[in-house]
């Protein structure tokens, strides 16, 4: 275990999970609804900034690890599932919209580990329907985390819910893209006959046929 700042960053952003779904559990008389939405969302925020703080000072600082290579994307599902479960508990999400976005990462994390036991990682590697897909999810979230007007003329709501189903849509066909890259590395190999075998031999009468 490696003990940076990019991993610090990474640690801060699983420790801010419980923080901005627990605002949700302090009693009414503390703060208000929409005065926890913007709690909420502010957390949820500083949360995502470390996402990608974390990756872009591990490469100017020449401070990657294997440990942070395993702990950064551990860190980006569990701060997305949270938030989406908290939105489906707060009735501001659809729960099979958040079963898709949850499930997909779950599976596509357990291809990267098979495919990294194969030594193939560069396969599944990110591509950028990925990264505009974790676009979607991050508007989709502090939107609907927020709940309430904020930009003139458009509704956060509105804005929350289309960024969601965006995120879906293209949950699903980056999960069908990372399959379709593994899918030869899946396979098992062909077997290999070789000459010195016991039981293979050369027919003289047929040149290169095995019996």
């Amino acid at each position: 275990m490696t003990f940076n700042l990019p991993n610090s960053l990474t640690w801060l952003r699983i420790v801010l999970i419980p923080v901005f779904v627990g605002v949700y559990y302090l009693p009414a008389a503390w703060l208000s609804m929409p005065a926890k939405n913007w709690l909420a969302m502010c957390v949820f925020t500083l949360a995502a900034i470390t996402d990608w703080a974390d990756g872009y000072l591990a490469r100017k600082l020449g401070q990657t690890s294997a440990f942070g290579a395993f702990l950064d994307p551990v860190a980006d599902k569990l701060m997305v599932a949270a938030a989406l479960i908290v939105l489906v508990w707060l009735d501001r999400a659809e729960a099979w919209l958040a079963i898709i976005i949850i499930g997909r990462e779950i599976a596509i994390s357990a291809l990267r580990e098979w495919m990294a036991q194969l030594g193939q990682s560069k396969s599944v590697a990110v591509a950028f329907v990925g990264k505009v897909k974790t676009g979607a999810q991050i508007t989709a979230i502090v939107a609907l985390l927020l709940y309430q007007p904020l930009i003139p003329g458009i509704s956060t709501i509105w804005l929350g819910t289309t960024a969601l189903w965006v995120a879906a849509i293209l949950t699903l066909w980056s999960m069908f893209h990372y399959l379709r890259l593994a899918a030869p590395h899946l396979s098992p190999p062909a077997p290999v006959v070789r000459l010195d075998e016991p039981g293979v031999r050369i027919d003289p009468a047929r040149t290169g046929t095995l019996k």
